[in-house]
């Protein structure tokens, strides 16, 4: 009998093994986000093979693991340049929509190559309000807090403007990675001080969860920048009286109008002149600067058809009108700020800090914004909104560089137009806005979580801030530059031009991006939008990878074919007060003294790890006098791509305390993790934000080789073809938010139901007062700190470390 069951044992394992190995095949890349999920899957011969036939959502349901409440639904199918179908599925749970949560399925000749996007895993959230319409409106007007709305103004059709409550799911962003809740969606247009939104309203609690700001300014002051062009020749269209600043020739056409000083549009009136020569225009009321908006909504449409192939803004030839001569305060000194509200572009005269804001890098910004809302639609908050800005720069960057150099415009203005500066013809208290050559000069970062990088809540965390990192990425792609970055890692781009740049920086916006997405997978769609357009291996590949290595956003390239990894750099810049002088894991157990910063120890022998298996790292801090509280951070690299940044590659995270004497730290080797040797980097450092890459003040980071055994990743999806079979998946444990008060949410990653849940302090000891249901487990009555939680769903034990705040 034991020969019989064993031999039936090793025919199952066989025939298992099989399914995995047929599986794999079908997937020639996958990148997982933080949160588990497939951000980009690519499919080998056999895989597409196995698709043809399946409709894209059929293709969502097997790869995403959907369950029956989850629908993926089309929104959108534009067929590219190359020949190339993308289809954007908008996600609902429970037939509500899922905010920010798009997915794509990219074909070619009805075959599918890839899909990418951002999935949001929920379950057991009521979608029934608890707060009605009404009240939610009344807090979200409360949070926008204007003296007057545009349903207020007693304009013509001013009542279409008052807001409706639409019943979505979005995600809380009040704090990192916050959990998914139902909310109403209001469209809130205020008309003083001018403003608009989209207003997220917790339909359980009633508390205003997000603010995606739909008039998107160019600078946390006011906007934009204006420039004069000089006697530029332009389409008008005659009227009574003379010639008007309106013309068809372009889509459905371009239309300027005076605002005369108002708020008001609906009295907006236009400007004519009897011989079409304009010269009068030139007076001291800067009359002129409507030719710079007319021209500017002119050279704005020439870029996007000729160098893009895109039909105005929306893609079908919407009417781009402009109003100028506009003051939030009718008769005031002066509105310094330009913006585009989803409608139209907006400009004011300026007054202490900019001259009129009418200027071709700031009419292409802005209508960008408008591009991004019919593309990526990126959310304008945190790294979404920043890389929302920072696209906005780079289309009005590339248009005036377009204008000047294909369509002969000129300098105009007291200061000469610069392709690598923002908003410098109209600034008058500096050289320019922003400069996407030396963020740095302006006060912005050049590097992910570098200097002059912003953590706070203002600006929309930082929108207009940290948009320099993308800024200086697309710098570099387009001419290229030599250096050491931040982090101490030294990089050498060769520039492919600014159209190669445009390029494939407009197909990582319209064909992958989606609402939520973040600077590491711009990182993956950009390179994606480089491979289609040139090919795997190309030279423009290459400098797309070193370009983001450049500004601290994942690894160099490495060398094609499989080349050696190669990782960014981390280092305290100062160890007078703290420094690494213990590491141990397995057979690794190193005591040194202070390391200059950074101690590289990977030529070590490398300690073996298991996959499945629970380790412990013992680490502890050397202090030159006082013993001070430190977080440590222990990253490993299972995936072995040349970065921490994966989901679970964080394995330790520990809040503030001392660390004078040995602190253990406990965590699990994924099974999915890649046999062999990869890196494990330890940081020690008294700042929290302190991340895998760059440097930072005081403290230390070493790193080492550990080698990973018995991992058997599966690199295929599971999937019910015939949807009578399905092989074996392997379940992971998702919870969020990380750090948490209140509550964390806890899912399986196929919805499978928890059966227990414990958790444990430091010591391993079991605490006592978390309570779990229905996928929450409530931690408000724990004391503050670091816990381990164990998770069981009957057949098998989850663990991760959670912080309590």
């Amino acid at each position: 009998m034991t020969n019989k069951y064993s031999a039936a044992a090793l025919l199952l394992f066989a025939s298992f093994a099989s399914a995995q190995a047929q599986d794999a095949a079908k997937i020639a890349n996958k990148v997982v986000g933080k949160d588990g999920q497939p951000e980009l899957v690519q499919f080998s011969a056999e895989g597409k093979a196995a698709l043809r036939g399946l409709s894209g959502d059929q293709v969502l349901r097997q790869h995403l693991t959907l369950s029956n409440a989850d629908q993926m639904v089309q929104r959108a199918a534009d067929t590219d340049q190359l020949g190339m179908v993308h289809q954007r599925f908008a996600q609902y749970y429970q037939g509500i929509r899922v905010e920010h949560a798009d997915y794509l399925v990219h074909s070619k000749a009805g075959t599918v190559e890839s899909i990418n996007g951002d999935f949001e895993k929920i379950s057991g959230l009521s979608v029934t309000p608890s707060v009605s319409e009404k009240a939610a409106l009344g807090q979200a007007l409360n949070k926008v807090g204007a003296k007057k709305y545009m349903w207020q103004t007693g304009e013509a059709n001013a009542e279409a403007y008052r807001p409706t409550g639409e019943l979505v799911i979005v995600r809380d962003a009040r704090v990192e990675n916050g959990p998914q809740v139902l909310a109403w969606k209001f469209n809130v247009y205020a008309a003083a001080p001018i403003s608009r939104a989209y207003v997220y309203v917790n339909a359980h609690t009633g508390d205003v969860v997000l603010t995606d700001n739909i008039i998107k300014h160019a600078a946390a002051t006011g906007t934009f920048a204006t420039a004069y062009s000089g006697t530029r020749s332009f389409a008008d269209g005659t009227t009574t009286g003379g010639y008007y600043l309106r013309e068809t020739t372009r889509g459905l056409g371009i239309q300027t109008f005076n605002c005369k000083k108002s708020n008001s549009y609906t009295s907006a009136t236009d400007f004519i002149d009897a011989d079409n020569s304009w010269t009068e225009y030139n007076n001291a009321n800067f009359d002129n600067v409507a030719g710079d908006a007319h021209v500017g909504a002119q050279a704005t449409y020439d870029y996007w058809k000729n160098v893009h192939g895109r039909n105005s803004f929306d893609n079908a030839g919407a009417i781009i009108k402009s109003y100028v001569h506009f003051d939030d305060v009718p008769g005031g000194a002066g509105y310094e700020n330009a913006y585009w509200d989803g409608v139209r572009m907006t400009y004011g005269d300026g007054a202490t800090r900019f001259r009129p804001l009418t200027a071709l890098d700031v009419c292409g910004h802005e209508i960008g914004h408008a591009v991004c809302e019919k593309t990526a639609n990126l959310t304008y908050s945190n790294e979404s909104g920043a890389m929302n800005e920072g696209l906005s720069d780079i289309w009005g960057a590339s248009i005036e560089a377009y204008a000047v150099g294909t369509l002969g415009f000129t300098s105009g203005g007291v200061k000469a137009k610069s392709t690598w500066l923002i908003g410098e013809e109209i600034d008058k208290q500096q050289a320019a806005l922003r400069s996407m050559s030396d963020p740095k000069s302006l006060g912005q970062p050049a590097y992910y979580k570098g200097q002059y990088w912003y953590t706070g809540t203002a600006d929309n965390g930082g929108v207009h801030t940290n948009s320099g990192v993308l800024n200086h990425w697309y710098y570099i792609l387009a001419v290229g530059k030599s250096g050491t970055n931040e982090g101490g890692g030294a990089y050498t781009v060769t520039g492919v031009g600014l159209d190669a740049a445009a390029k494939i920086t407009y197909r990582m916006e319209s064909v992958y991006m989606t609402a939520s997405s973040t600077y590491s997978q711009a990182r993956t769609y950009a390179i994606q939008a480089a491979t289609d357009l040139y090919g795997a291996g190309s030279a423009q590949v290459t400098a797309v990878t070193n370009a983001w290595f450049a500004v601290g956003v994942g690894a160099a390239a490495g060398g094609g074919g499989g080349g050696t990894v190669t990782y960014c750099t981390s280092k305290g810049t100062s160890v007078a007060y703290e420094y690494l002088d213990y590491v141990a894991l397995g057979t690794l157990a190193r005591t040194s003294g202070a390391d200059a910063g950074y101690y590289n120890g990977t030529a070590l022998t490398a300690p073996t790890i298991t996959g499945g298996t629970s380790q412990t790292v013992t680490v502890s801090a050397g202090f030159v006098g006082t013993a001070y509280s430190e977080y440590v951070k222990v990253y490993i690299d299972y995936n072995k791509n040349g970065v921490f940044t994966d989901a679970g590659e964080l394995v330790v995270n520990a809040a503030a305390s001392s660390v004078a004497t040995n602190r253990s730290f406990a965590f699990t080797v994924p099974t999915s993790a890649k046999n062999g040797t990869t890196r494990m980097r330890v940081v020690l450092s008294d700042n929290s934000a302190t991340t895998s890459c760059g440097s930072y003040s005081y403290g230390e980071t070493e790193d080492y080789t550990v080698n990973i055994t018995g991992a058997t990743p599966l690199t295929g999806e599971p999937t019910t073809l015939t949807g009578t079979t399905a092989r074996a998946e392997v379940r992971s444990l998702s919870l969020y938010p990380n750090p948490a008060t209140d509550v964390l949410n806890l899912t399986l990653s196929d919805n499978a139901t928890i059966s227990s849940v414990a958790v444990y302090d430091l010591r391993g000891a079991r605490v006592e007062g978390a309570t779990f249901a229905d996928g929450t487990l409530r931690i408000g009555s724990l004391a503050k700190g670091m816990y381990t939680l164990t998770v069981s769903d009957g057949e098998k034990v989850y663990h991760q470390r959670f912080v309590k705040e």
